[in-house]
């Protein structure tokens, strides 16, 4: 992209870079395949002629579209062979990003998990309705469906998602405490101070991918997934320590053994509680949470 440094092309794309980078990462969830997305997207508009392009913001929104539903059709044959749970990349987030309820929400590891239940179309056209306040007729050309099979498409979508997202947004200074309490608990082995913390139908996900030991199967409860812990700590006989950090928009902690970081562990709070917990040990997954990401629905 520097050999173009100074052009209209490439200011255009720089301008929007953040945006276009938000629309890929909530339509895949993954960081690297939204990169190459972006590259997708930059390798076609530097062959536009722009004097037929009356909007560069939409036309390249419509060009990243594109490309990520057709990464995304390829993500799921990946995923059906992914060992083990698969969850999101995780982000370190910029102060603004859990500013900003709506972003948070939408790039929160509760809410991408729940957009891996749609069909990369409903998934498509949820996010550009939902998140990014696009028109039905600018995501029906996005999308290549017609405008009244979109207007069903969303509604369809955010049916099921309505169903399955948090029923309420929970203050991220709550959060922050609910974590601190659970760190406590977790660092001292405290059983009871645990159990206290967390919901009783409480559920963790952990994906490691096949690199790192993870749970195969979510676990469920709070008895379980405390025994499941503590027992795992006591077996390998590991030095646990945990830093609070931002990810995705929300409190969240890096989990480090021995000194060294093992994983990230996002969380869900309801009630005072914890209510879902998302360990990601997979390497793979853990090289943006150590720089920054800018994301933006605007």
């Amino acid at each position: 992209m520097s050999e173009h440094a100074g052009d209209p092309a490439t200011e255009a794309f720089v301008t929007y870079r953040n945006l276009l980078f938000t629309v890929a990462y909530e339509m895949l969830g993954s960081a690297a395949d939204a990169e190459d997305v972006l590259q997708e997207t930059w390798l076609r508009w530097v062959e536009v002629d722009l004097d037929h392009v009356r909007d560069p913001r939409a036309y390249l929104v419509r060009t990243t579209t594109r490309q990520a539903l057709n990464r995304l059709r390829s993500l799921k044959r990946r995923k059906e062979d992914y060992v083990g749970p698969w969850l999101p990349e995780p982000l370190l987030t910029t102060p603004d990003v859990a500013e900003d309820v709506a972003l948070a929400e939408s790039v929160s590891m509760a809410m991408m998990l729940v957009l891996e239940t749609l069909s990369p179309t409903e998934r498509a056209v949820f996010v550009l309705h939902e998140a990014f306040g696009l028109g039905y007729d600018e995501i029906a050309e996005a999308v290549g469906k017609s405008r009244d099979t979109v207007r069903q498409v969303a509604h369809r979508a955010r049916k099921h998602v309505d169903a399955r997202r948090p029923r309420k947004a929970v203050a991220p200074s709550e959060v922050r405490a609910v974590l601190a309490s659970f760190q406590r608990a977790l660092e001292t082995r405290d059983f009871q101070g645990l159990v206290n913390v967390l919901a009783p139908d409480v559920v963790l996900i952990s994906d490691g991918g096949g690199v790192k030991q993870a749970a195969v199967r979510p676990i469920v409860g709070a008895e379980k997934f405390v025994r499941y812990v503590l027992g795992g700590i006591e077996k390998f006989g590991a030095d646990l320590a945990a830093e609070p950090t931002t990810l995705n928009g929300g409190p969240a902690l890096v989990m480090r053994v021995n000194g060294e970081m093992d994983g990230i562990l996002a969380c869900h709070v309801a009630d005072g509680r914890i209510t879902g917990l998302y360990f990601v040990r997979n390497p793979e997954k853990l090289t943006r949470v150590a720089e920054e990401t800018v994301l933006t629905l605007g």
